[in-house]
């Protein structure tokens, strides 16, 4: 199993805060039956700020270590950047980091209550550079939340998304929990991850989703996504569907 989000670097942002705390995630990932985690720290987020090269250092530091003590365990490079105008400019200056460096998938997140107006055109810009944009999380966002069209245009233009593991499990309360499935739904989700943080508060939860997904969804929505976190990693192209719109509910036909 692959995780593509995880906040596992110690000390660089709100996700292990030292080194033995990395380790112990680590361990807990690898009895998740997780064998690759991409390191995603926090980018532009204006909180946290970490670069293409900072994260490399970081990363084969870490690699080390787990090595040391026979965790069998692999980190890759990644970033989750905070969406901004001058994201492409600063992708030329070698400050934003793909996913695995491969050049091919992008981390975006959004602010948590709305989404700005640019965003359309900018991950238009991004993929006329080829690169896909991955908004992370989305089913955390209020605006797409009470207005599922905005995710559903931007899928529907060539945008992926993924949903949290901890989101399935309803670790963020039951309308979230709803959301996420109905983005499974709806074609508009493409990658499972952890989003970990740590052991306590913001657990890995991959091995209750995923079994969640396979009970209610089938094996075959199972390993699509875990499929998917494959390809990406060896940025390769992704198994997508034509995604659908979420329909509303009608509540006693007032709607």
């Amino acid at each position: 199993m692959i995780d593509i989000h995880c906040h596992i670097i110690p000390n660089i942002d709100d996700g292990a805060k030292h080194l033995t705390e990395s380790v112990e995630m680590a361990s807990q990932a690898v009895k998740e039956g997780i064998t690759h985690i991409i390191a995603t720290p926090h980018h532009k987020n204006g909180k946290y700020n970490n670069t293409k090269e900072e994260i490399y250092k970081y990363v084969t530091q870490l690699n080390s270590v787990l090595e040391n003590r026979q965790i069998d365990l692999t980190i890759l490079p990644g970033q989750e950047t905070r969406i901004y105008g001058e994201i492409l400019e600063d992708y030329d200056r070698g400050e934003i980091l793909t996913l695995n460096n491969t050049g091919k998938y992008l981390f975006l997140e959004l602010p948590s209550n709305h989404v700005p107006r640019y965003t359309e055109q900018l991950l238009y810009d991004i993929q006329l550079q080829g690169i896909t944009p991955i908004i992370v999380h989305p089913e955390r966002n209020s605006e797409i939340i009470e207005n599922p069209e905005i995710l559903y245009n931007l899928v529907k233009k060539g945008v992926c998304t993924q949903v949290t593991a901890t989101s399935l499990v309803g670790g963020f309360g039951k309308k979230i929990k709803k959301f996420s499935y109905e983005l499974i739904e709806s074609n508009q989700a493409h990658f499972i991850a952890s989003d970990a943080h740590g052991l306590k508060t913001r657990n890995f939860n991959m091995q209750k989703a995923f079994n969640l997904v396979d009970n209610d969804f089938g094996s075959s929505m199972k390993y699509y996504f875990m499929e998917n976190a494959e390809y990406l990693v060896n940025g390769e192209g992704l198994m997508i569907d034509p995604p659908e719109r979420i329909k509303k509910k009608k509540f006693l036909g007032i709607f």
